[in-house]
């Protein structure tokens, strides 16, 4: 079987909160977490009950730094509705929010928009802090990371060895431009061992020349999608990671909801169980294996990628650039 691990960064909005001066939990956590909309909700409990409906397991990588500015309870909230319907929390780290800690911040004054920015034993306090807080907010015991932004490097994961973490999972080939400085290139599209830690590739598709689109619910349509996983199980490969986000199906301006995104994700989790061979998978019940060679990319389709720019002109259009 092919495992699929679809993960979903879980994060308030540091942005609403700089602008509202560290306030606004209630309205952060409507509008990032459960991604409220007139037409109802869209976010983390949405995405759930379509996994639910179609038996497919996830994995929240939920960031616990909100907590610097509104305590553990912010995180409990996210991270125990997660818990109870058996899906899986792991951890995730946007260091933005040293910008507005004041004194909370683990690391006294200094701050930093990226992990990457930092040196190893800062890493190590800022990694160890949010595991601490994840765990007092009713999870269990991480054993995979991502750094917000991608913005890993080497030192992040040797801090992660260093702190007991397993897995990384901040390496995306798809994305030439990311913030991640992780020493690992576009070839590099195989789980293994690295700096001390197993690194997880995001999934990626063959585009246009030699280049990569990485496997993100907004960055390819749902034919693009399910022709990747259709692929990945034909070639044998042993697994999969693709991304998406807890606020990911609403408009750009998170007002409304982004109905073409949303219907790409029902589609999703409707196909998956018809794809022979392909089953959902979790850090905590079946991690991720070392792989001997990096698995081929999905060809590239003209047609499909023809498909995807219309498809995206008209999001853009009605709902916002995403």
């Amino acid at each position: 079987m092919t495992r699929l691990y679809i993960t979903i960064d879980t994060e308030y909005s540091f942005g609403m909160a700089r602008r509202m001066g560290g306030g606004g939990r209630a309205e952060n956590f409507a509008s990032a977490i459960i991604g409220a909309t007139p037409t109802g909700p869209l976010g983390i409990h949405y995405q759930m009950d379509r996994f639910d409906a179609h038996g497919v397991k996830a994995v929240f990588f939920v960031d616990p730094m909100p907590a610097m500015i509104w305590g553990t309870e912010a995180i409990a909230d996210i991270v125990g509705p997660i818990v109870a319907r058996g899906h899986d929390v792991q951890l995730h780290l946007h260091s933005e929010w040293l910008e507005i800690a004041g004194s909370a911040n683990p690391l006294g004054g200094r701050t930093g928009g990226n992990l990457r920015d930092f040196g190893f034993e800062d890493q190590c306090k800022l990694i160890g802090y949010a595991r601490g807080v994840l765990i007092a907010a009713g999870a269990p015991a991480p054993v995979a990371f991502r750094a917000g932004n991608y913005g890993a490097n080497d030192d992040t994961l040797r801090a992660l060895a260093q702190l007991g973490i397993a897995y990384d999972t901040s390496h995306c080939p798809g994305i030439v431009a990311s913030e991640c400085r992780i020493s690992l290139g576009p070839d590099d599209r195989r789980v293994q061992r690295h700096c001390g830690t197993i690194e997880v590739p995001i999934g990626s598709i063959a585009a246009t020349g030699d280049g990569l689109r990485h496997y993100q619910l907004t960055a390819l349509t749902n034919g693009e999608l399910l022709a990747a996983l259709r692929h990945a199980v034909l070639s044998g490969q042993q697994q999969v990671t693709m991304v998406s986000h807890s606020f990911e199906l609403l408009s750009r301006d998170r007002a409304r909801a982004n109905r073409i995104v949303q219907r790409r994700f029902d589609r999703l989790c409707a196909g998956l169980g018809k794809i022979a061979g392909l089953t959902s998978a979790t850090y905590a019940a079946n991690p991720p294996l070392v792989e001997p060679a990096s698995p081929a990319p999905l060809p590239h389709s003209p047609l499909r990628t023809w498909r995807r720019y219309a498809e995206q002109a008209l999001g853009n259009a009605l709902y916002g650039a995403k």
